[in-house]
């Protein structure tokens, strides 16, 4: 398959993690160019530049903080040379860990104000910083990276969860405004294996809740970057050419023991 034949697609937070799974994905499947977005790391972002090097794409690094309006517009930049984006991704995104959600004090006003800057704020200022380089492509997509938090109402902290709940409010209201263009989606990842719980958690923790997924999800499972990039790429693919202000969770079904859901 090579789905992205030709496409330049620009994916923020791409240095590790699913950022990266789906940077090296298109790379795999014919993408002209990917331009990869890092804040902090940038040797794990040259590592991942090379992949998607030796897959046959170029490879772009272009650095900043997405709650940065200039650092958004100098990312869309990164594209100009290729005259087009073909795809964006808003993969970026923190958080601050207060798992236990009745503890209202483990949260500031500086921490909701920082994640909505990055979390909220930010995906909108890339959608406004790319919107003319999108325009550009024949099929331009737009993917937001939600979280299954942002429908629950679970997650890490009630921040974190609030921002990407408001996300998903956001990707209904682009892809309104930008229709017919631009079509705009998001994906509601579940927990995903990667850096983000080792470095918050340690790795014994972490196997704790590999673990506890495996035993509690109806798929039985516990996803890597792969399982969800698979998905993310079929709202950028032709495949979703029809598909627009649609979120999709990625869970291995978790969402399921979840009571607003069930009795939905």
């Amino acid at each position: 398959m090579r789905s992205f034949e030709g496409q330049v697609i620009v994916i923020t937070g791409s240095a590790t993690g699913l950022g990266a799974a789906m940077a090296l994905a298109v790379a795999e499947q014919g993408a002209r160019a990917v331009v990869l977005k890092c804040t902090k790391s940038l040797t794990e972002a040259q590592a991942t530049a090379e992949q998607v090097r030796s897959l046959g794409a170029e490879a772009v690094i272009a650095q900043g903080d997405v709650s940065d309006d200039a650092a958004c517009r100098s990312i869309a930049e990164a594209a100009r040379p290729f005259g087009r984006i073909d795809a964006l991704v808003n993969n970026a995104g923190i958080t601050k860990h207060a798992p236990s959600h009745g503890d209202l004090d483990a949260l500031s006003a500086e921490d909701f104000a920082r994640l909505y800057a990055v979390n909220v704020i930010g995906p909108f200022q890339m959608v406004r910083a790319a919107r003319s380089l999108l325009e550009a492509a024949e099929r331009p997509a737009v993917l937001m990276i939600s979280s299954i938090a942002g429908v629950t109402g679970i997650g890490s902290s009630v921040a974190y969860a609030a921002t990407k709940g408001a996300l998903n409010t956001m990707t209904l209201s682009l892809a309104r405004a930008l229709a017919p263009k631009i079509r705009v989606n998001a994906l509601c990842p579940g927990f995903i294996d990667t850096r983000w719980f080792t470095d918050a958690y340690g790795e014994a923790t972490t196997e704790t809740i590999r673990e506890r997924m495996r035993a509690t999800t109806p798929l039985q499972v516990a996803s890597g970057p792969e399982d969800i990039a698979a998905a993310g790429l079929f709202f950028l693919s032709g495949a979703a050419r029809h598909v627009t202000g649609e979120t999709l969770l990625v869970d291995a079904g978790m969402h399921l023991g979840y009571a607003p859901l069930t009795a939905r």
